[in-house]
C-alpha cells in the first residue's frame, strides 16, 4: 500500500463532502483545495487536467508506482479510497464478499439515482428561472420515491446502516443528500427510518469532521430559516443561471 499524499479539491456540496467525510472516518492525512464553483474555477485549465468535466469532488494521490494518480466522480474516489487504504474495512468489506457488492449496489444507487434525481429536483425547486410544474412533480416525485426504497430497506437493517454491521461507503455516500432533503421540497419525516438513519450517522465523530470541509456545513439549520432559504436560493440561482450559459458556450 502507498503512502498517502492526498489533495481533495472540494467544495461545500452533497457530493464534495462525501469525500472529506470519507477520509476522516479512514483518519488518513490530506490536503484541501478549495474549489470557488461560483466564479467557475472548476473550469479552468489546471482543474480540468484533474477532471475534464469540470466538477467536484476530485482527488489526487500518489499511487503504487511513485506517479500521480487522478481521480474524479465522487463513488469512484469511494471505492478508490476503501480499495487502497481501508485494510481494516472501517468503511467497506473484503473484495469478493456478500457484502462488498451489497455496498456497491447501494453506493451506485446513490450516484446514479439519488443524486441525479435530487439534483434536478433541486434546479426545478429552486433555481429554474421559472416554476415548471412538470420538471418539478417528475424530479420531486421520483426523489422521493428513491427515498422510500431507502426507507423501506432501513427498516429491515439490524445495525441501522445500509449494508451488513457497520457504516460504509454507501452510506457515506448518502448523507450529504439527505441532510440537505428539505432543500428539493423533501420532507423527511415522510421517511422516519431514513431520518433515524441520517439522526445516526450524523451523530459519528469522524462525519461531524468531515461534514465541515472546506467550510461550515450549515444547510440543516439555514432549512429551518424560510427567509434564508429564500435569500440563498435567490443567490444561487444568479450563478447557476450563469454557468448554464457558460457551459453551453463551452461545452464543458
Amino acid at each position: 500500500m502507498s503512502q498517502p499524499n492526498i489533495t481533495l479539491y472540494t467544495t461545500q456540496t452533497p457530493n464534495g463532502i462525501k469525500i472529506s467525510i470519507a477520509l476522516e472516518e479512514l483518519g488518513l492525512p490530506y490536503k484541501v483545495e478549495k474549489i470557488d464553483i461560483s466564479k467557475n474555477t472548476q473550469k479552468e485549465d489546471w482543474f480540468l487536467e484533474i477532471n475534464p468535466n469540470g466538477r467536484i469532488p476530485a482527488l489526487t494521490d500518489t499511487f503504487s508506482d511513485g506517479q500521480t494518480i487522478r481521480l474524479f466522480e465522487s463513488g469512484s474516489i469511494l471505492q478508490y479510497l476503501a480499495e487502497q487504504y481501508d485494510t481494516e474495512y472501517k468503511i467497506s468489506y473484503p473484495k469478493g464478499t456478500r457484502e462488498y457488492y451489497e455496498t456497491n449496489n447501494w453506493l451506485f444507487f446513490q450516484n446514479a439515482g439519488v443524486g441525479p434525481m435530487q439534483g434536478q429536483a433541486n434546479h426545478f425547486v429552486r433555481y429554474a428561472p421559472e416554476r415548471i410544474e412538470y420538471g418539478v412533480n417528475r424530479y420531486l416525485n421520483e426523489t422521493r420515491r428513491l427515498y422510500g426504497v431507502l426507507d423501506k430497506h432501513l427498516a429491515t437493517s439490524k445495525s441501522g446502516y445500509l449494508v451488513g454491521d457497520h457504516v460504509t461507503i454507501a452510506d457515506i455516500s448518502h448523507w450529504g443528500w439527505v441532510a440537505a432533503a428539505g432543500w428539493a421540497g423533501v420532507n423527511i419525516d415522510e421517511f422516519p427510518h431514513v431520518k433515524a438513519w441520517e439522526e445516526r450517522m450524523a451523530a459519528r465523530p469522524a462525519l461531524e469532521r468531515g461534514r465541515h470541509v472546506p467550510n461550515p456545513h450549515t444547510i440543516k439549520e439555514l432549512l429551518k430559516d424560510k427567509e434564508a432559504v429564500e435569500k440563498s436560493a435567490a443567490q444561487t440561482r444568479e450563478w447557476v443561471q450563469a454557468g448554464m450559459k457558460d457551459d453551453a458556450k463551452n461545452k464543458i
